[in-house]
């Protein structure tokens, strides 16, 4: 059974992004060890994602030429006209998160459903009660102020965690049950 996750990093204060969406902070970690082995081992058993318009328009200018998500269907949720990578298996969607779970779950073929930024996307998911796993990266380092993890519009019940681990330059990979999720 497809189970929705949003697997992100995050800093130690809980931004995902600074207000401008600037993501230099994180990318001074690139190569971390167990970050590939943690990344590719989430993605074996990923079958569709879910993302955010945002988002989208940040891979477009800071990926251009390339679809990192090759063969793995994408729905984007945005209010904004937008178009796809040639080749890319990208739908463009409005609306509410839970009018589209099912053809997520679908298209997930039995696979997880990867909701992939931002926080407000995530958001959407855990207050239509869909986010059933939380993968969070912690990095050593405070933003300050910036784009929030979940942000949402009234407090979960408490996460259980399900595991943890410390990885390179001391991030650590905390792996939650969102309790009530789907």
């Amino acid at each position: 059974m497809p189970t929705f996750q949003y697997f992100v990093a995050a800093s130690l204060d809980g931004f995902i992004a600074t207000a401008d969406d600037n993501l230099d902070w994180l990318l001074e970690f690139d190569g971390f060890a167990g970050g590939m082995e943690s990344y590719e081992a989430f993605m074996a058993d990923v079958g569709a994602i879910a993302m955010g318009g945002e988002t989208y328009a940040w891979l477009r200018r800071h990926e251009a030429g390339t679809w990192p998500y090759p063969g793995t269907p994408c729905w984007v949720f945005t209010h904004h006209e937008l178009w796809a990578p040639q080749g890319a298996d990208v739908t463009f969607v409005r609306g509410p998160v839970s009018e589209f779970a099912e053809d997520l779950k679908a298209a997930a073929k039995g696979r997880n459903v990867w909701v992939v930024g931002g926080g407000v996307l995530a958001a959407q998911f855990a207050d239509a009660g869909l986010l059933e796993e939380l993968i969070v990266s912690i990095i050593p380092v405070v933003l300050g102020s910036g784009k929030p993890l979940l942000p949402l519009a009234r407090p979960t019940a408490p996460l259980e965690l399900r595991a943890s681990r410390t990885m390179g330059r001391g991030i650590v990979e905390l792996r939650y049950r969102v309790p009530g999720g789907a």
